[in-house]
């Protein structure tokens, strides 16, 4: 016997399609209208595809392996190349640090508006 690791080697992922689906969208960080966009479907029929109401036609599927970098086998059968999760530990530092900087970008905003304020308070004042 071989000694050689393949794709079925692997414990497949038990989720159903459209949990994989809603995942691998998560990890590369699309909302369900911005994917709709860039397969050119509704946002209701991926919201139905991730819902398990409805399964999308092997042209779309491909699409959204290609666009989600994820294999076709992994999407439909939980077997091969699924989301990274070095992609989702990535995404969430960035958005940690871009909430940081609107933050801060909010309080200087903030200190601004007073200091407008006061200058218009003296101006009325004089």
């Amino acid at each position: 016997m071989p000694d050689t690791v393949t794709i079925y080697s692997e414990i497949p992922d038990t989720d159903t399609l459209g949990g994989r689906l809603s995942r691998a969208r998560d990890a590369v960080g699309l909302s369900a209208a911005q994917l709709a966009r860039r397969i050119g479907v509704q946002s209701s029929t991926i919201q139905a595809w991730e819902s398990d109401r409805s399964q999308p036609r092997a042209n779309r599927l491909s699409m959204l392996a290609g666009v989600l970098n994820v294999s076709l086998s992994w999407l439909l059968h939980g077997i091969g190349t699924a989301p990274s999760e070095e992609d989702e530990v990535e995404l969430n530092e960035s958005v940690a640090l871009q909430l940081d900087r609107l933050k801060r970008l909010h309080q200087e905003t903030a200190d601004i508006i007073m200091q407008i304020e006061r200058d218009i308070g003296r101006m009325a004042a004089n």
